[in-house]
């Protein structure tokens, strides 16, 4: 039927010379003569085969910003020539110490052969190092290299040669660690040489298990020797601290996509521009975690083994694949170089409010620090790591490495909704077809987790920088019940508490422990400090008096009896509490002092019911209380035992004032 509108029309098929094949009515337009209905024919594509096509597809991205010249001005320079000289940089890193001498370094993916001759034609001189008569079959082959990938095409990488790897249901790349799926603190080592052994925390206590030159090298030189064997290893140029005055330039050589992926988001991710004159790192990291080390090199116990050598700024990584080893190598690298620029390298979380007053948050596993730093009323400036300079409070890092097991978007929404695409999720289980995400699944580990760049917080504040701290808020987990919800410490009770570092938790039922089990961590993060606890918590006290800035300890444990009789103070009210020392309003409050820990309790907080506020009164049995007391008291006393050996200043005066804020029986 013919319509006047220039719809379609269906001619009938009686003889009708529109009629269609077999007998079916043709589909007719009306309109104007000659016109189509629509045109989608444009300019024919510039390919040929479909390989070039596919080369069309990705758009060249070349930086064009000018490198800074040797005279201070911007002198430009040529995409080749600014390549052949970060080259030459990522091959001196690669160059074997013995042989001097290395693979030849080009970028780009083997895999894509064609862009391979492209890169290497131009580069000749690819090391700062002379060949030298001992030239190794390792130095006349090509390893390519994966310079600073984005996300997306790491997720390519993961995906295609790793097994293990996969896309879950939000996005997010799931990837196993191996064998390993924590830390290995007993296989870490410290090169002792003649400036370490005098700068650094040796001995009981200490986290610092030392190594000497020699093996730190035939460690480097097995790593690097694995390295270079591959076709392949990508390599990130990262930075550490926000504050641009104070930062450290990072390089990560690894072999594996999982491995710069958690890098580019733990990191703070530089800019084409800063990558431009990023230079020569002052670290750098050879992650050979799939290569085992020589178990009969001198100092090892294990296949596993973690090195620093500080003077050589150098660390290597051998026998572990899980990616913590980083994060926690480069903050222990950190807690060397800030204190010796006069900056306070912390283990805390940091928030501030929106009239710029900011508090810093430590506590071990299990206290709610994460909880309590993550507040929807503050920003975020980070959750982990933190430097405190004369220019204020700064975040080490650019993301977070959140735990996951039983992870809910109930009790934590933010941490939910971060794990989307570009996050790193180790070790979870997932539904083979759906790739839904059990975070209950304990089968790999239970240390299941996400890393994921700080923007994925919605109420982070980029840059993550602060103005000097107002509140320095000491968390701990009292399962003797003892230790009041909150109390004002004085300079000396912030540095004794901040160096026993609290915290007490159940040991576990299954041999029927019934006791409490108390935990003490130096600085609050004794597994990763450098120096002497003691000089960390001298210049928390000299920055806390310099900018006014006051101490708290807050109890998110148990009351009114030890776990099992008592109960655990609940959040909401640690809330108020927290809101109390955001607001100021608890410096204004009236204070009663509590016997053997002569602590400073407030008698009233808005929204917290006084009676919580003093321990011993929460408690039916007060014989049991002043014994759970009195057993506490001991254990911190038997605790800073440890501690009492160093002496601070030529009097040794501070260290009587800290013990003396101790415990007092």
């Amino acid at each position: 039927m013919a319509t006047d509108n220039g719809e379609f029309s269906f001619a009938g098929s009686n003889g009708n010379r529109n009629a269609g094949r077999n007998g079916l009515a043709k589909i007719q337009t009306h309109g104007k003569k000659n016109e189509v209905c629509h045109d989608d024919s444009s300019a024919p594509v510039k390919a040929q085969t479909i390989d070039e096509l596919h080369s069309l597809q990705k758009k060249k991205s070349a930086p064009t910003t000018p490198i800074q010249g040797t005279q201070g001005a911007f002198t430009p320079m040529s995409e080749e020539q600014r390549q052949k000289q970060q080259l030459q940089s990522i091959s001196a890193s690669l160059a074997s110490l013995t042989r001097e001498t290395g693979p030849k370094v080009v970028r780009g993916d083997p895999a894509r052969n064609s862009e391979t001759p492209k890169v290497s034609s131009h580069h000749t001189t690819a090391h700062h190092y002379a060949p030298t008569l001992s030239t190794s079959d390792s130095s006349l082959k090509f390893t390519h290299i994966l310079y600073n990938l984005s996300p997306a095409e790491l997720y390519e990488q993961a995906i295609k040669y790793e097994k293990g790897s996969f896309i879950t249901e939000t996005g997010a790349l799931a990837t196993l660690s191996g064998a390993k799926t924590g830390r290995s603190p007993r296989d870490k080592r410290v090169v002792k040489d003649d400036t370490t052994k005098n700068d650094l925390w040796w001995g009981k206590g200490s986290p610092n298990i030392e190594m000497d030159e020699h093996t730190f090298l035939v460690n480097r030189e097995r790593a690097v020797d694995y390295l270079c064997s591959l076709d392949k290893v990508f390599v990130n140029d990262q930075f550490l601290n926000w504050d641009p005055e104070h930062r450290i330039k990072v390089r990560i050589v690894s072999a594996r996509a999982y491995h710069s992926l958690f890098m580019h988001n733990m990191c703070i991710r530089p800019t084409p521009e800063e990558l431009e004159n990023f230079g020569t790192p002052d670290f750098t990291i050879y992650n050979a975690g799939q290569f085992p080390c020589n178990r009969y090199t001198h100092y090892m116990t294990s296949s596993t083994s973690i090195d620093l050598n500080l003077a050589r700024r150098e660390m290597v990584i051998l026998g572990t694949q899980y990616a913590g080893e980083m994060k926690k190598g480069l903050f222990g690298v950190m807690h060397y170089l800030m204190p010796m620029r006069q900056i306070l390298s912390l283990h805390s979380g940091c928030n501030m409010g929106k009239d710029g007053d900011v508090a810093l948050f430590f506590g071990l596993s299990g206290t709610g620090k994460t909880t309590l730093s993550t507040d929807h009323n503050r920003y975020l400036i980070g959750d982990d790591e933190h430097c405190w300079s004369d220019n204020g409070v700064s975040n080490i890092e650019g993301g977070c490495y959140a735990k996951c097991i039983d992870l809910s978007r109930e009790k934590e929404p933010d941490i939910w909704n971060a794990i989307k695409f570009g996050t790193v999720v180790e070790n979870v289980v997932f539904d083979e077809h759906t790739r839904e995400v059990d975070y209950s699944d304990k089968s790999v580990t239970e240390n299941t987790r996400a890393a994921y760049p700080i923007e994925y917080i919605p109420n982070a504040k980029i840059p993550c920088v602060g103005p000097h701290p107002k509140n320095v808020i000491l968390l701990a987990c009292d399962a003797f019940g003892v230790l009041p919800p909150v109390s004002k410490l004085s300079l000396a009770q912030t540095m004794y508490h901040f160096i026993s570092g609290y915290t007490a938790l159940m040991a576990g039922t299954v041999d029927g422990v019934k006791e409490p089990q108390a935990t003490f961590s130096a600085c609050f993060g004794a597994a990763f400090i450098m120096l002497h606890p003691t000089k960390y918590a001298a210049m928390l006290a000299e920055k806390m008096k310099k900018h006014g800035a006051t101490g708290w300890l807050v109890n998110t444990g148990w009351s009114g009896g030890r776990y099992g009789e008592g109960s655990r103070i609940k959040l909401a009210y640690t809330r108020k509490i927290i809101d109390a020392i955001h607001s100021g309003t608890l410096l204004e409050a009236n204070y009663t002092k509590t016997e053997v820990f002569g602590l400073e309790i407030p008698t009233q907080i808005e929204g917290v019911p006084s009676e919580i506020l003093q321990p011993g009164d929460t408690w039916s049995d007060k014989k049991a209380y002043k014994e759970a007391l009195l057993k506490l008291g001991g254990l911190f006393k038997k605790n800073f035992e440890g501690f009492l050996n160093y002496k601070i200043g030529t009097d040794n005066k501070l260290t009587e004032e800290i013990l003396a804020a101790g415990p007092n029986f």
